[in-house]
């Protein structure tokens, strides 16, 4: 007969296997609920920005229609991602990134509903058919910015274990980032998420996004 602290080894490997099993099988309805919700999502909010893209041209017509910058993504990968364009075309001249204020005089006064409601951030549906961003996940930073969080966050780093999304946790409790103490509560929540990422905590998250089209502090 075994003895006990072979069987509780045995049990506990046991568990991390059957463990593993279930994160790989939930990895892969991930994927698919990603594709298939920004295809579904892609299809009906297109006359939508269709609509925004023409009072973008109609405000600001002597630049483009979509908002394209570089992003860290999965394990550090660089990706561009896509945005409608809210801010006049040489809202960040000085070539510094920062964080979006209140009344924020760069943001278009047309454009500014498509801020509050997140309508601009509509375009990423194509950085999640193209595999590089998640429905559910951390937001992606700025290379500049995320290599001085990284100094000044411990583990900072840690987000980039699972690919960006749209919509995450952080994003439904913590809103907008304004200084360095809104950023730590915002690691805070991306590292629960990727703690208990699971199918209930997925359509909880995606089901909570909806109240963010009326969104009273976005900026």
């Amino acid at each position: 007969m075994p003895e006990p602290i072979t069987m509780v080894m045995v049990g506990a490997g046991s568990g991390g296997v059957l463990l593993e099993l279930a994160r790989r099988h939930f990895r892969i309805f991930k994927e698919l609920l990603d594709v298939a919700g920004a295809a579904m999502a892609l299809a009906v909010f297109l006359p939508v920005m269709a609509v925004c893209a023409a009072m973008i041209k109609l405000a600001d017509p002597s630049a483009p229609v979509l908002y394209e910058q570089v992003r860290v993504g999965l394990n550090g990968r660089l990706f561009k991602i896509y945005k409608l364009r809210t801010m006049y075309a040489d809202a960040e001249k000085a070539g510094r990134a920062q964080w979006a204020g209140d009344d924020d005089p760069r943001v278009i006064p047309l454009c500014r509903w498509m801020r509050r409601s997140h309508i601009d951030e509509l375009p990423q549906l194509l950085n999640i058919l193209r595999g590089e961003m998640s429905l559910v996940g951390p937001r992606p930073e700025r290379p500049e910015l995320f290599a001085t969080l990284t100094q000044d966050i411990p583990d900072f780093e840690q987000r980039l274990a699972v690919k960006p999304g749209l919509t995450g946790l952080a994003q439904i409790r913590n809103g907008y980032d304004t200084d360095i103490e809104s950023v730590r509560r915002k690691l805070a929540y991306d590292l629960e998420y990727i703690e208990r990422m699971s199918l209930g905590l997925e359509l909880r998250l995606l089901a909570a996004t909806v109240g963010k089209f009326r969104d009273r502090g976005a900026r």
